[in-house]
């Protein structure tokens, strides 16, 4: 593993170049090196105690794109028109509670931790999901969870401007609708897992009209 030593202009560039593509050249295709480098940024992504809280769903199916924009209206022109179609799932409280089948597999066949640092580790979640943040009903753990995600979609994006490759992130769906067609279409467990974000890649189909405008940094940073 090497020191990373990627020059700060390239990345200052990249975050410059990217915006939130409305529509994408539909002829141009991203190569499968590029998409599972995009998804091995979001594999790779840091999370709370480390548990990984996702699951991510690539949609190239036709007939399953179609069947998401009566749910999705912030999404039709990127189906159409998107490489890559990913839905972002965070787990629901079954996956996450302290004492989840799920969190000790990650403990104990992922992390391969002794028990000794499994009874630990246990008990640091637990007082972290009791006292610290009172994550105490099912909706508050899902919301964590969906915190723990959006870090390895900013990973995503970040990843793909770096490369060349445009993206969009888009919550515009009713969440019930399309969660409910999540299980009835795509084969997912929604007891397990919410639908917290969907994401297109590929490349514009032309520039964006305005440069990108941002408040003045004096007014977002403060230093104490």
């Amino acid at each position: 593993m090497n020191t990373p030593n990627v020059a700060k202009e390239d990345i200052i560039n990249a975050f410059q170049y990217r915006h939130a593509t409305k529509e994408f050249d539909s002829s141009k295709k991203l190569s499968d090196e590029e998409i599972n480098f995009i998804l091995q940024t979001a594999n790779l992504s840091p999370s709370s105690f480390g548990f990984e809280p996702w699951h991510f769903v690539v949609v190239q199916n036709q007939e399953l794109r179609e069947l998401l924009k009566p749910v999705a209206w912030g999404a039709p022109l990127k189906l159409d028109t998107a490489s890559h179609f990913v839905l972002g799932l965070s787990m629901k409280a079954p996956m996450t509670r302290w004492d989840a089948d799920y969190i000790m597999h990650m403990m104990k066949d992922v992390k391969q931790f002794p028990q000794d640092v499994i009874d630990m580790y246990s008990n640091f979640y637990k007082a972290f999901q009791e006292n610290d943040f009172d994550l105490d009903t099912d909706k508050k753990l899902f919301d964590w969870a969906a915190k723990q995600i959006y870090i390895a979609l900013g990973n995503m994006m970040t990843a793909a401007a770096l490369t060349g490759i445009d993206s969009c992130p888009i919550e515009g769906f009713h969440q019930e609708k399309t969660e409910k067609l999540l299980s009835d279409k795509f084969d997912i467990d929604t007891d397990k897992y919410g639908l917290s974000f969907m994401v297109a890649f590929g490349h514009r189909k032309e520039n964006p009209a305005h440069p990108k405008s941002r408040r003045n940094f004096d007014d977002v940073v403060t230093w104490k």
